[in-house]
């Protein structure tokens, strides 16, 4: 009896996904799906974002958390659309709570919408959401074993952002190694170098979200 539960929660997830993917095309905005473990940097880099991208085009987050509301109030502070979703014990974001927290965005002002996930290297990559790409990062700070313990999210991310290279110096973690692992279980993956810290490697970034959000508007 439980196979077809959860064959039918995958399936009601789909439909859902699709329904906020159509409404993303037809507004013509580009939903990027930034995931990682929890302290990786996400949040840092939304703030960053905004800094980076905010004058020339709408931005809009939706925060993930299993409590509070402190990181959508961050993003607020600089002077974006930001919406929280408190999951409750949940581990990912679905597409029923995005469809939700959709109806809270002004969205024909948006060009980026960015749904910063639980912060979790497993649940997260299982749910599509609708968005177009998923993103995740992650810090030196964890290592450069987790491409071999989490192969999913590195498998379904067009990007890696490896973030905290400012730690470098301080940390056992081989960058090359990160990259040679994650090449493997998806040779497609743009992976930039950053430090949401100093910023530097962000331009990349912010580079290839501009790319990505002209080929939604052209499309």
């Amino acid at each position: 009896m439980k196979v077809p539960v959860v064959r039918n929660i995958l399936e009601i997830n789909e439909r859902l996904a699709a329904e906020n993917r159509r409404l993303f095309d037809e507004k013509k905005i580009l939903a990027i799906n930034l995931m990682s473990s929890p302290g990786a940097g996400k949040t840092s880099l939304l703030e960053r974002t905004v800094e980076g991208l905010g004058g020339r085009f709408g931005i809009a987050v939706i925060e993930g958390d299993i409590q509070s509301s402190y990181d959508a109030e961050r993003i607020q502070k600089k002077g974006v659309q930001a919406v929280q979703i408190n999951t409750d014990g949940a581990c990912h974001l679905d597409g029923n709570m995005i469809q939700s927290a959709l109806n809270a965005l002004d969205l024909d002002s948006v060009d980026l919408l960015v749904i910063e996930n639980v912060g979790n290297l497993v649940c997260p990559a299982e749910f599509n959401l609708g968005e177009h790409h998923k993103a995740m990062i992650l810090s030196v700070a964890e290592g450069d074993d987790k491409p071999l313990k989490y192969p999913l999210m590195f498998q379904q991310s067009s990007v890696l952002l490896v973030n905290k290279i400012d730690l470098l110096p301080y940390v056992d973690c081989d960058v090359a190694v990160i990259r040679q692992r994650a090449s493997q279980l998806n040779p497609n993956q743009a992976v930039f170098e950053v430090s949401c810290r100093t910023g530097e490697g962000l331009d990349a970034w912010y580079a290839w979200l501009e790319d990505r959000i002209r080929e939604v508007k052209n499309a």
